[in-house]
């Protein structure tokens, strides 16, 4: 069947994203005529505006923003001839951010590949500089777990975290703190997701470590990584589930989540969770808590639940068990998904 609605327009902007990556534009100022190109602070405040639009889960305005937010990021890094210049860097970090961007919101929409590409555009925009080279590894090893290649995610996280020596410590500065805290949480959730039980607990609890650290300094403008102990343990959860230790992820979430630290994340980040935390609920054969835990990541960010494929089979599984609730038979209505 066609897809109608919202879905209609999530997937036509992510053929618009697709083109516009797949566009290898030669476009050079002074050579091809004139162009009214933004100023790099101008482009600073609009990517932080897509990333702050990303943090409240508003996923189809994000998609709407990238087309035009990768065509002028490239431009003004191509602009930039000066290698090294203060003028050059601060281009540099907002093509990364602009593609890391990307990348994240294509894994939450299942476009792994996708997302690879644009992480992988990351990666070759950020060569030769440590610190933007471990953020745009972060969206990478995510695009490889999103892929089901955990080995390849776990060797790009702990390969970009050796290369931020040396090892961070409480005079580190924050970036390299947050930065190497969120590559090690990465590569234990791609170790958890081949079922590697003995790695995954090795790099969470060194994560754990630098999350104590780190909990007492601000993240700094353009890392957009969200760092510290809350997100250490809503890995724990995870990684237990992709264990297949649900009891312990479901147990592992009501401590987080009775938390001060919980309703400070982002929204995307809490609703994620959530639906996570579902999928437990369902291999527990508990679905009036799995139905629940979608119903609150609705309410949290109504976009995670309703156009992200991973909701709508977790949702989809809650229906199946039979007889739901009235916030259930809500949210079912609502995302459009119809009984069978």
């Amino acid at each position: 069947k066609a897809r109608r609605g919202p879905l209609a327009e999530v997937s036509a902007s992510v053929d618009r994203v697709r083109a516009t990556l797949a566009c290898y534009d030669t476009f050079q100022p002074g050579v091809d005529g004139p162009r009214d190109l933004p100023s790099t602070p101008e482009l600073a405040r609009r990517v932080g505006h897509a990333w702050e639009a990303y943090r409240h889960a508003r996923h189809p305005e994000v998609l709407r923003m990238l087309p035009a937010l990768l065509r002028d990021a490239r431009h003004v890094h191509r602009a930039t001839t000066a290698p090294g210049t203060e003028v050059s860097d601060a281009a540099a970090d907002l093509l990364v951010r602009v593609y890391r961007l990307a990348a994240q919101v294509l894994v939450k929409l299942g476009e792994a590949d996708l997302a690879w590409l644009a992480a992988d555009r990351a990666m070759a925009v950020a060569a030769g500089d440590l610190r933007r080279a471990a953020a745009a590894a972060i969206a990478l090893a995510q695009a490889l777990r999103a892929q089901h290649r955990g080995q390849l995610a776990l060797a790009v996280a702990v390969a970009a975290a050796q290369r931020l020596a040396p090892p961070p410590s409480p005079t580190s500065a924050p970036g390299g703190l947050a930065l190497a805290g969120t590559l090690l949480v990465e590569a234990a959730l791609a170790a958890g997701s081949y079922g590697d039980a003995h790695a995954a607990g090795d790099f969470i609890e060194y994560a754990a470590r630098l999350a104590t650290i780190a909990a007492d300094q601000p993240e700094p403008d353009g890392d957009e990584v969200g760092f510290g102990p809350v997100a250490v343990d809503l890995a724990r959860a995870r990684i237990a589930a992709d264990l297949g230790d649900h009891r312990r992820a479901v147990t592992a979430h009501q401590r987080v989540t009775d938390a001060d630290g919980w309703p400070r994340l982002p929204a995307e980040h809490r609703a994620a969770h959530l639906i996570d935390i579902a999928r437990a609920h369902l291999n527990l054969g508990n679905a009036g808590s799995a139905g629940r835990a979608l119903v609150t990541a609705d309410r949290i960010a109504p976009a995670e639940v309703r156009i992200r494929p991973v909701a709508h089979a977790a949702l989809t599984a809650v229906l199946r068990t039979g007889r739901t609730s009235a916030d259930v038979d809500r949210l079912v209505t609502a995302v459009g998904l119809a009984r069978r």
